[in-house]
C-alpha cells in the first residue's frame, strides 16, 4: 500500500523525536543548534502542520543519524507536503471531516464498532442521506448532497487494488433501526450483506442477547496506520468527533474492540441475522 502524506508527517515526528531523545538533547537545546524555537521543533514532533525538508536535514546532522537515517527523513518531509483530492473541492468540509479523510486514506485496517448507523464506509446512499438529515437538522439540502457525494467518494478505498481491511461490528440496533423507510433500509441490509461476502470486509451483529457489553458508551473506529505507533481512534460526539492517539487510550479502544468481536455473533450467524432482519422489512 502507498504510503501518503499524513502516514509520512506521523511517521516524521516520531523519528525526529526518537533520534533528538538518542541524542539526549532537549527540545530547547536541539532547536537551539538548528536556529528554531523549542515550540517549533515541539510542533515537529507532535506531527501538527508543515515541516520545512532543511530544518529536518540540519536536525538529522545535529543528532548525529546515519546518512541512511538524513536521507529517509528528509524524503517524508517532502512527502508530508502533498495534499489529498478533499482539499481540491469546491465547498468546504468540516475539520474533523477532513482529518478523518486524511487519516482513511491511509490506512491499512478499520477496525468500527457501530451503535446507531451502518458504518459510512458501508452505506448506500440513500441511507447516507436519511442519515445526514436526521442529524444535520440545520443544513439545506445542498449541504446534505454535498457532504454525502464525500462519503461516497470515501468508499472508492474499498475498490482500490490493496483495500484495507474493514471489520465491523454493529449491534443489533443498527439493522433494527429503520433509517430512510422500509424500502431504504432493506436496500441498506442487502448492500451490507453483500459487503460482508467480500474477501477485506468482516461484519458481526452484537445481538441484544449479549446484555450489557465492552462499548456501551458509543460508536468509535480504529484506524490502524503501517505500524501501531501511527494508530487513531476516532469517536463519534455530537457536532462532529473525537481523534485520540495516546498509547494508553488506543490500548483502551483496541482491548474494548477485541471483546466486542468476541461477543458479538459469529461470521454466519451475523449473515444469517441480516437475512432474517432484511426479510422481516
Amino acid at each position: 500500500m502507498a504510503v501518503g502524506p499524513t502516514t509520512r508527517r506521523r511517521q516524521l515526528g516520531a523519528d525526529l523525536r526518537r533520534l533528538r531523545e538518542r541524542a539526549g538533547l532537549t527540545l530547547e537545546e536541539a532547536g537551539a543548534r538548528v536556529g528554531i524555537s523549542k515550540a517549533t521543533l515541539s510542533r515537529y514532533e507532535t506531527k501538527e502542520g508543515s515541516v520545512k525538508w532543511p530544518a529536518v536535514d540540519a536536525l538529522c546532522r545535529e543528532y548525529g543519524s546515519s546518512e541512511q537515517e538524513r536521507s529517509a527523513l528528509v524524503e517524508l518531509a517532502k512527502g508530508a507536503r502533498i495534499k489529498g483530492w478533499w482539499h481540491s473541492l469546491a465547498d468546504p468540509i468540516p475539520e474533523s471531516m477532513s482529518l478523518m479523510l486524511t487519516l482513511e486514506d491511509e490506512v491499512v485496517r478499520e477496525d468500527h464498532y457501530a451503535c446507531m448507523y451502518v458504518p459510512g464506509l458501508l452505506q448506500t446512499r440513500a441511507y447516507a442521506e436519511a442519515v445526514h438529515r436526521a442529524s444535520e437538522m440545520r443544513c439545506s439540502e445542498q449541504e446534505i448532497t454535498h457532504m454525502v457525494d464525500i462519503r461516497m467518494k470515501r468508499q472508492e478505498l474499498l475498490d482500490r487494488e490493496e483495500p484495507p481491511h474493514i471489520w465491523a461490528v454493529v449491534d443489533e440496533a443498527v439493522i433494527r433501526r429503520v433509517v430512510g423507510g422500509r424500502s431504504v433500509m432493506r436496500r441498506q441490509l442487502d448492500h451490507l450483506r453483500t459487503l460482508a461476502g467480500e474477501p477485506h470486509i468482516t461484519v458481526q451483529v452484537l445481538p441484544f442477547a449479549t446484555g450489557a457489553h465492552a462499548a456501551a458508551v458509543g460508536s468509535f473506529v480504529v484506524l490502524g496506520g503501517p505500524t501501531p505507533e501511527l494508530d487513531v481512534v476516532y469517536v463519534d460526539i455530537i457536532g462532529g468527533g473525537l481523534f485520540m492517539e495516546k498509547p494508553e487510550e488506543l490500548d483502551r479502544y483496541k482491548l474494548a474492540f477485541e471483546y466486542l468481536r468476541a461477543q458479538a455473533l459469529d461470521i454466519p450467524s451475523s449473515v444469517a441475522l441480516l437475512d432474517r432482519a432484511c426479510k422481516e422489512l
